[in-house]
């Protein structure tokens, strides 16, 4: 191990640092570091990665917005911000649970490709709703990742390794947490039980043949439709 590269993160509510000796030389403690392209903190939080994996995929299409000329058609158009741009900002989407304030960050980022593909400034004062209009979709970008959620869930339930037991919580803690206050945590199954429960899921999941009959790769298990 080379003691200059290696980092130690505590992952716990308490700040306290981990003393680790190699060599006669102790470890850094670090409070968040970055492992094949995701962004791990001490708290647990994805917000940090979300809002690193939104600049990159600003920073990417400001580098492409030649692109974006008045010969390029509003379907192409929508296919490169979706298949560069979107690419980019929903990295490892699969594994992320994401809390409000996220998924504000993530309708932002949604607007702001469509202003910037329509070249709409901010002091042109158009409102969302006839940017969203104007492009001609609706907002698309949690159902994405919904749906890129439970197809990478389904490949886990198909298989019979330790994450599966582990986003299944069938593996004993070491430590149990009680009196805690506020709202607990929400779970990476979360969004799954709210439409239709884990054990439906998991039975349609577990039968391929059933599962691109009904849903196929097209399927969103969070998609929640207001009437007005």
């Amino acid at each position: 191990m080379d003691v200059e590269k290696t980092k130690v993160m505590r992952i716990s509510r308490q700040p306290f640092p981990v003393e680790i000796m190699i060599d006669q030389k102790q470890l850094e403690n670090v409070v968040s570091f970055k492992c094949l392209g995701s962004i791990l903190t001490n708290g647990g939080r994805i917000t940090c990665e979300i809002k690193c994996t939104i600049a990159v995929a600003k920073a990417a299409f400001n580098k492409k917005r030649v692109l974006f000329t008045s010969t390029l058609d509003l379907k192409s158009s929508k296919k490169l911000v979706k298949h560069y741009m979107w690419s980019i900002a929903l990295y490892c989407a699969e594994t992320w649970t994401l809390r409000a304030v996220d998924q504000r960050h993530l309708k932002s980022f949604e607007l702001w490709c469509w202003r910037r593909m329509e070249k709409i400034s901010w002091t042109d004062n158009v409102r969302n709703e006839d940017v969203l209009l104007r492009v001609k979709k609706q907002r698309n970008i949690l159902h994405e990742i919904n749906k890129r959620k439970a197809n990478w869930t389904v490949h886990v339930l198909r298989r019979n390794c330790l994450l599966q037991r582990v986003i299944e919580r069938k593996i004993e803690w070491g430590i149990e947490v009680t009196g805690r206050r506020g709202r607990r945590r929400r779970k990476l199954l979360d969004d799954l039980q709210e439409r239709r429960g884990y054990s439906h899921f998991k039975e349609e999941a577990l039968d391929r043949t059933l599962w691109r009959a009904r849903f196929g790769r097209g399927f969103g298990p969070v998609v929640r439709q207001t009437t007005k």
